[in-house]
């Protein structure tokens, strides 16, 4: 469905737009099944598999994790804080080994791809999707190149070695993810490859969107508060569109969820668009956004071109649910990862710790009642469990500037394969 027009029309298999064109928009899938039903016959993710669009499942999914919290909801006073994590902690059963919710994305889009497939997926990532979207290709033997900046390749640990079918390109160092799109798309220009998409791509938002799936299969209700990290907005966009799914439902109460968005600074361009109340995203010159990412924590927070302005995203969502976005600074992550494994007894990788000091403030400044019921996207961690079984890094296969004619970047890659 054209979010824009509400125009309905059949998915041709891999659609990021309405075919018939029109003002920026994102599309939305609908589906036949309009009750939740988790599957009691699939396993990890796929249990809400209903409300994904895909063709097949896939080897080691897992689904997230909500649990009702006790240390940290003590801390702040409140007595309905929920945390939905996706991660690893066996002990509360999330088993995601490379500890990010960029899992449930890499499952949903790799199992909405045809088996019999034969051009190459093309991954645009800042980090943790890169890891995600490499593990499970690997596990499932799926071909895809993986464009990355130089710069983040601290988080392209394994367990153990990936597949072949596995490539990573990386854009040299002074680029951010940004310049990996960039490259990304002059590399998708030929026919032998395809973008899997971003925010654009169904798959990818819906399977982001299991983590309120998971909410509200613990807790039986839509939220009154979703607070959340992020870079691009998708997983938050793909939680209230789930909520209206789930209002239509009509088991799981209305949608007055109000969707809480945290950035870290000095990297806050959807924080900084919001407060303006501009529906286009401020200016940003590139150069300052590059300084502005190298200096932040949470790497994966900094995305220059995020699906802020077209209908259905960041700025539509924000505005529909009644919320609003914060800012918080390296020593507030820092001290919120200290604090959550001191009340929680696992540790957060930094861009979450950004949600809890976002919920922090909330509740300091009377933004979410005591009483309300809220959910807290943990969206990722375990690392240290997760790492401490060993692991190694993935090498670059190619290192090229995305300034290169994509002639020249085909060419090489071509070469991989």
């Amino acid at each position: 469905m054209n979010v824009a027009t509400g125009r309905v029309f059949d998915d041709r298999g891999w659609d990021l737009n309405d075919p018939q064109g029109g003002a920026p928009s994102l599309v939305r899938a609908v589906y036949a099944q309009k009750q939740f039903t988790p599957r009691a016959d699939l396993k990890g993710l796929y249990r809400y598999a209903d409300w994904m669009p895909i063709k097949r499942t896939l080897k080691h999914s897992c689904a997230p994790v909500t649990y009702k919290s006790k240390g940290l909801a003590k801390h702040l006073g409140l007595s309905n804080l929920y945390i939905t994590f996706s991660g690893w902690n066996p002990k509360i059963g999330a088993k995601m080994e490379t500890c990010s919710f960029k899992e449930t994305e890499a499952f949903s889009v790799c199992a909405r791809m045809d088996k019999k497939e034969e051009r190459v997926l093309v991954v645009q990532s800042a980090g943790n999707t890169a890891r995600a979207f490499a593990q499970v290709c690997s596990d499932n033997e799926i071909p895809v190149v993986i464009c990355v900046p130089q710069d983040n390749l601290h988080d392209l640990w394994f367990h153990k070695k990936l597949h072949r079918c596995v490539k990573l390109v990386a854009v040299p160092h002074g680029c951010d993810y940004y310049d990996a799109i960039a490259l990304g798309e002059k590399l998708a220009k030929n026919p032998r490859y395809f973008l899997e998409g971003g925010a654009k791509n169904v798959a990818r938002r819906d399977g982001m969107g299991t983590t309120l799936l998971s909410f509200v299969e613990k807790v039986g209700r839509i939220p009154d508060a979703y607070f959340q990290a992020v870079g691009s907005g998708t997983g938050a966009i793909a939680a209230w569109e789930n909520a209206e799914r789930l209002a239509a439902d009509g088991h799981y109460g209305e949608n007055k969820m109000r969707v809480y968005m945290a950035q870290n600074r000095p990297f806050t361009l959807i924080h900084d668009s919001w407060k303006a109340q501009s529906r286009e995203l401020l200016a940003l010159d590139p150069a300052e956004g590059r300084r502005s990412a190298e200096m932040i924590l949470a790497k994966v927070l900094a995305n220059r071109k995020p699906p802020y302005s077209l209908a259905g995203g960041v700025f539509d969502v924000l505005r529909a649910s009644g919320g609003d976005t914060f800012a918080c600074s390296n020593d507030d992550i820092m001290y919120w990862l200290l604090q959550f494994r001191n009340l929680e007894g696992y540790d957060l990788l930094p861009a979450p710790c950004a949600a809890v000091a976002a919920l922090a403030k909330a509740v300091e400044d009377g933004v979410v009642k005591k009483d309300e019921c809220i959910m807290l996207n943990c969206t990722g961690g375990g690392m240290l469990g997760s790492m401490a079984k060993g692991f190694i890094f993935k090498e670059p296969d190619l290192v090229l500037d995305p300034s290169l004619p994509e002639e020249e970047i085909i060419a090489a890659v071509d070469k991989l394969f």
